[in-house]
Parts: structure tokens; C-alpha cells; sequence
């Protein structure tokens, strides 16, 4: 299946994110109020309202009276600007029309691909996936462990066969030994799931259960491992509200390439040549292609 190109997909999955209110229109006109003029053309708290939309949920989160006349300073600017360029004539320059096409261009992807996926996005469907994809699924277990990590064979074998020793403190050997992260606190690493790890070392240590120490110093991209498990446990599935975010950007991006998949596969598409000439046909398929050659003739005897 074609994928989607990276840079399409990017643009897409940083806009479509609006929220609906940027989306919405503006309040009657009759609530709307012209909140400043710039030579002649109006700004209305619509147009104000909108802008502070599109801002980041922190910049958003300022009180109002603050960041209203804020905003309405910067729309001011913005708009002195755009006439000046008309008044120089660059709304016909060949190079602003190409950016104003491409802009529009762009708004237009946007605006289709925000409406194709908004049904997969609202709370109903979100928590179907849930029971689909997380409720259902068994307790995950995890491990936790400490390691010594050392970057030759023969130093880990040192090692382990000091953390063996009876009472040894396997956590002051790895502060004393270990060259890896964690060292400082005796190596420790904390709970993990199988697929956090590298398969190597999830390997052994998943094989392995609370107060064991590897027979053997295990080998990654790392260095050498002397791992000790310290416990193990069974974790469920997050509630809904812990998965939902994760939820909503998974189904975003499903939605938004199958969309684009869609669209693609609907349109009718021309290619040719870097210099505009017709692409040569593609060679028809040979009786041949595929075919083994013969095997060689055998000597008579």
C-alpha cells in the first residue's frame, strides 16, 4: 500500500488538531463589533477571537484583558503591512500569487481532511477503539531490574561473580563497577515491559524471577550485562482516561492516511519525465520472466 509522503502527513497532522471553535464561524454581526480600522478596512472581535484560537493552550490560557489588546496590536500591524504590499502593487507579483495559490492550495487539504476524520475523533468513537484495542487486552507484565554494564566479556564476569558472592549488595557493585546509566543508583532501571527493552536483554531478564542474577553476563549493542531481577508484576489496561490521548493520535493518523489513500487512488494521475517528455512505457511482461534456467546437461558415462 502507498504511503503517505512524510511531509504531507506532517502538514496534516499539525493543522488538522483544530479545535472546533477555530473552525466555527464567527458570532452574528450584530455581536460582532468592528474593534479597529487600518486605513480603512475593518477588524472585528470575530476576526480577534479567531487568532487567539490558533494560539498555543498556554499563550490562550492568559487572562483576556491582557491579551486581547495584544492580540489586536499584532492584527493591526499585520493588516498596515498587507496594505502597503497592495499599495506596491505585489498582489500581481508572479511569486506572491504562486505563495497565495500554494496557501490556498493548503487550507483547502486542511479543511477536507479535518472534516473526513472528525467523526473518528469525537469521545463515542474513541472509546470504542478503547474497548476494541486496550480493555480487552490480558495484564501486561512487566520487570524490575538492575544491571552492571561493562564494556568487555571478561569484565563482566568479574562482576558477576562478585554480585554472586554470599550477601553481596548487587547495587553497591553496580555503583562501583557499572559504566552505564543508572550506575549511581546501583543500576537500577526501574519497571519495563518487554518491548521497552532491547530484545536481548528483555530476553533474560523475563526469563528470570524476583532475586535471581543471570548465569551468564548477557550481550547487547551496549556492552555486557550482569542483570538481577528485583520483582515482577501484572499490569492492566489504563482506564480510558489515561489512554485517550494516545487513542485520539492513533486514530488521527489512521483516519488521515486512509483518507489520503482514498483520495489518491481516486484521482486520475499523469507522470512524466523531470523534463516534461512522456515517460517510456512499461517493457510487457515476458513468457520468460520468472523462469528458472535449465539445468545443466549431465555427462554421459
Amino acid at each position: 500500500m502507498r504511503r503517505t509522503p512524510r511531509f504531507l502527513a506532517a502538514l496534516l497532522v499539525s493543522t488538522a488538531l483544530l479545535s472546533a471553535p477555530a473552525l466555527a464561524q464567527g458570532p452574528a454581526p450584530a455581536a460582532d463589533p468592528v474593534v479597529a480600522r487600518v486605513d480603512g478596512t475593518e477588524i472585528r472581535l470575530s476576526e480577534l477571537q479567531s487568532e487567539m484560537e490558533r494560539l498555543p493552550a498556554e499563550l490562550r490560557s492568559m487572562p483576556q484583558p491582557m491579551l486581547m489588546p495584544l492580540l489586536l496590536d499584532q492584527l493591526i500591524t499585520q493588516k498596515a503591512i498587507t496594505a502597503a504590499a497592495r499599495a506596491q502593487g505585489l498582489a500581481n507579483d508572479p511569486e506572491v500569487q504562486a505563495r497565495l495559490r500554494r496557501a490556498e492550495e493548503e487550507a483547502l487539504q486542511q479543511a477536507l481532511i479535518t472534516r473526513a476524520v472528525a467523526p473518528q475523533m469525537t469521545e463515542e468513537a474513541l472509546r470504542a477503539r478503547y474497548q476494541r484495542d486496550v480493555a480487552g487486552q490480558p495484564a501486561e507484565e512487566e520487570v524490575r531490574a538492575r544491571h552492571i554494564l561493562v564494556p568487555t566479556e571478561a569484565e563482566a564476569r568479574t562482576a558477576l561473580a562478585e554480585a554472586r558472592r554470599p550477601n553481596a549488595d548487587f547495587a553497591e557493585v553496580a555503583r562501583r563497577r557499572s559504566t552505564g546509566p543508572g550506575s549511581r543508583e546501583g543500576g537500577d532501571l526501574g519497571f519495563f515491559k518487554r518491548g521497552d527493552m532491547i530484545p536481548e536483554f528483555a530476553t533474560a531478564a523475563f526469563a528470570m524471577q524476583p532475586g535471581q542474577i543471570s548465569e551468564a553476563p548477557v550481550r547487547t549493542q551496549f556492552g555486557w550485562h550482569v542483570i538481577k531481577v528485583e520483582a515482577r508484576r501484572a499490569v492492566p489496561p489504563p482506564p480510558f482516561e489515561e489512554a485517550q490521548e494516545a487513542l485520539r493520535q492513533r486514530a488521527f493518523e489512521e483516519a488521515v492516511n486512509a483518507e489520503v489513500e482514498r483520495i489518491r487512488g481516486a484521482a486520475q494521475v499523469e507522470r512524466f519525465a523531470m523534463d516534461g517528455s512522456p515517460l517510456p512505457a512499461p517493457a510487457a511482461p515476458s513468457l520468460l520472466d520468472g523462469a528458472a534456467p535449465p539445468a545443466a546437461p549431465q555427462p554421459r558415462r
